[in-house]
């Protein structure tokens, strides 16, 4: 089964989505008339890509969506799915399932979906085309079209067998080759005019490239000459870098180091705070030394005086405070022995004893000013220390700024020198720029070009030197009047118009070689359609007179390929070129011709309603046994069959349904009976189509 299902939502009557399941080779819809069933049918034509609406019984694309009832909304849009089983691989994509989708909404607008993605119409229709499916084609025969293939014109018929055989694809393929042939063969014409177009300026050109051809001799002579000129200069003023700046090194070394130097001299004598300063604490301090050495011999001699006076007893001193002490305690006492006692007592006491507490007065006071003679010596001796690091950090001072006015000159000579670099530097890159403007960047690769040791460069007198820019300029100057900047331009433009020439010509040796392949695919596809179209045709006439002969027990029908001459359109006359040649056109097509048993009836025309029903089934089953499609849908083509001939329609339609599954729209009880699902369509009052099924193919496997 490759048909498997189609979904309706908001489809004419089908207001609410509504699924039909097609699991069985055949499968019938039956109802009342009026109840919707043929919109099913117009369903199919509708999602395969049909474009005309009123094909499907409507004027405008708003007219096949649902548009409201009295109980039911209006819909937005219309909407058909169906979905085919691609295990097989029929179509030509690359999924298990292949859904096909097309919306129409009340704008106009169509969106075409496969598998839910957004395509164009075309490729819906290449799709379908490749497994024998059309909108429009022999699988879908509407109501009241049973008689179509008869009554289509002789052109038309040959169309609808066309499709039926599967030649659309190659069709397409056909005028899809046209329309590229026909647009190469533009596309030549549009070359050709270019290159007759460009032709004079590229004459014009060629000769302009003479002159610059002149020049380049000369160019080629500066730019040798460049960048040897260019390599020295690039050493020498690399090697003088070189050299100055190791000279400058150790002068900038020991200007540092002499900052420094001077630097902490200049800490020292601004933290001692200078050497006047440091001199008059000095001598303050020794004055102040010898005052204390003063005292010092001065308190030794009132020790020494007193040592001599206690050796004597004559002369012996008494403090006053002593006797009036004595006096005190002599006057308190009544009895004249105590008082002699105590005045005896007293004089022993101060026989022959020295005055210990002035003597000690004066140790301590020796002791404490030699002690404070101690500490002025120390600071003594720290403010010689600062008077000595002062006077060698002054002179420190004084030997550095020798020294570093000896290094300044050194280094202003050094400043001349590089100075004179820069300028060199300057005038070196100045004549970088003008050559490159003369000779293109090439001149700026001297890099690697080989001119001898450094040590001969840099030996080399550079009057030398001087001599090779002297020819550099005249060079400069003769290529100035040469214009050779304006050649460059027309060089380029020489060059970009020449190539661009090329270019030309070989698309156009390609599009002439693209025309005759596609010439010759045109004719390879015209060649297959003829040998498809006629081994198809023969054996369609084998099954259609097989089967005609079947319904009417006997006679003979086949179609037969004629030819007619006709004139082209006022519309192709016009589009046709002067050159071209008028022939008339010769178009092709089908006629019928039966031949009916036991009467003499040789066209269509003599027929009953009856006798055409059956011709034209017969012909339509004969066309879908030769090449079958995946399934064919047909909508009452047995409406006109009487009870006998639509038992003979039913045993055609069994036969049929081993090659294709078929969907059969019914009123005929016959006909129903060959059907393994039945779908029924019912119509309430409020306009909604509504479905019920039944399948027989099932019911069957419960019964059993």
């Amino acid at each position: 089964m490759y048909l498997k299902s189609i979904e309706l939502s908001g489809f004419k009557s089908f207001a609410k989505k509504n699924s039909f399941e097609f699991d069985s080779s055949v499968s019938a819809i039956v109802g009342p008339n009026g109840s919707g069933k043929s919109n099913v049918a117009e369903a199919f034509r509708f999602v395969l890509g049909e474009q005309s609406i009123k094909s499907m019984r409507g004027k405008r694309g708003e007219d096949l969506i649902w548009n409201g009832s009295t109980n039911e909304p209006r819909s937005n849009k219309a909407s058909v799915k169906v979905v085919f089983d691609n295990s097989k691989k029929i179509f030509s994509i690359d999924f298990p399932e292949v859904i096909i989708e097309r919306r129409v909404y009340r704008d106009g607008l169509n969106e075409y979906l496969i598998n839910g993605s957004l395509v164009r119409l075309k490729d819906v229709l290449e799709l379908l085309a490749g497994a024998h499916i059309g909108a429009s084609g022999h699988h879908i025969i509407s109501q009241g079209e049973a008689d179509k293939i008869l009554s289509a014109n002789q052109k038309d018929r040959k169309s609808m067998v066309e499709d039926a055989l599967g030649l659309k694809l190659y069709q397409y393929k056909h005028q899809e080759s046209g329309r590229k042939l026909k647009k190469t063969f533009e596309n030549i014409v549009q070359v050709e005019a270019l290159r007759k177009e460009i032709a004079p300026h590229l004459k014009f050109l060629s000769k302009q490239v003479e002159k610059i051809e002149k020049t380049e001799s000369m160019r080629n002579e500066l730019l040798s000459l460049a960048q040897e000129y260019f390599k020295r200069e690039d050493i020498y003023i690399s090697l003088s870098k070189s050299e100055l700046a190791l000279e400058r090194k150790p002068i900038n070394e020991s200007l540092e180091k002499l900052a420094k130097e001077s630097k902490n001299a200049k800490k020292v004598i601004e933290f001692e705070s200078g050497l006047n300063e440091v001199q008059k604490q000095k001598d303050s301090l020794m004055r102040e030394l010898g005052k204390i050495e003063g005292l010092i011999i001065s308190e030794e001699r009132v020790i020494q005086n007193e040592e001599k006076l206690s050796a004597s007893d004559e002369l012996k001193t008494i403090r006053l405070k002593e006797v009036e002490n004595l006096y005190q305690e002599v006057s308190l006492l009544s009895n004249i022995g105590e008082v002699i006692k105590k005045l005896k007592d007293f004089i022993t006491e101060r026989k022959h004893s020295t005055d210990s507490k002035l003597i000690s007065e004066a140790r301590a006071k020796i002791s404490e000013l030699k002690k404070h003679q101690s500490e002025l010596e120390v600071s003594v001796e720290e403010l010689k220390e600062k008077e000595h690091k002062i006077t060698d950090a002054e002179k420190a001072v004084f030997r550095i700024m020798s020294e570093e006015n000896e290094l300044i000159s050194k280094l202003n000579i050094l400043k001349a020198r590089e100075e004179k670099l820069d300028l060199e530097i300057e005038e070196f890159k100045r004549e970088l720029t003008e050559v490159g403007h003369l000779v293109g960047t090439e001149a700026l690769h001297f890099k690697n070009l080989d001119v001898g040791a450094e040590v001969s460069v840099m030996k080399e007198d550079r009057e030398k030197q001087n001599e090779r820019k002297h020819n550099i300029e005249k060079f400069k100057i003769r290529l100035e009047d040469s214009n050779v900047s304006g050649m460059e331009e027309i060089h380029k433009e020489y060059k970009d118009t020449s190539e661009r020439d090329a270019f030309l010509a070989r698309e156009l040796l390609d599009l002439e070689k693209s025309a005759v392949t596609l010439e010759l695919l045109i004719k390879d596809l015209e060649m297959r359609l003829a040998v498809e179209f006629s081994s198809g045709l023969e054996k369609i006439n084998k099954e259609f007179n097989k089967l005609f002969t079947a319904m009417f027990g006997g006679g003979e029908a086949s179609l037969t390929l004629i030819k007619q001459v006709g004139k082209r359109s006022d519309l192709e006359d016009l589009e046709r070129s002067d050159l071209e040649e008028t022939d008339e056109e010769v178009e092709e097509g089908l006629d019928i011709k039966v031949n009916m048993p036991k009467k003499k009836i040789r066209g269509l025309m003599m027929l009953s309603g009856g006798e055409r029903a059956l011709t034209s089934i017969a012909l339509i089953f004969a066309i879908s046994q030769v090449n079958p499609p995946p399934f064919i849908i047909l909508d009452e083509t047995d409406a006109a069959l009487d009870e006998s001939n639509s038992k003979k329609y039913g045993d055609l339609v069994e036969v049929l349904s081993k090659h294709s599954q078929l969907i059969l729209i019914t009123h005929n009880r016959e006909t129903m009976s060959r059907a393994g699902v039945i779908y029924g369509v019912t119509m309430g009052s409020n306009g909604v189509s509504k479905l019920l099924s039944i399948s027989f193919d099932q019911a069957v496997e419960v019964a059993k």
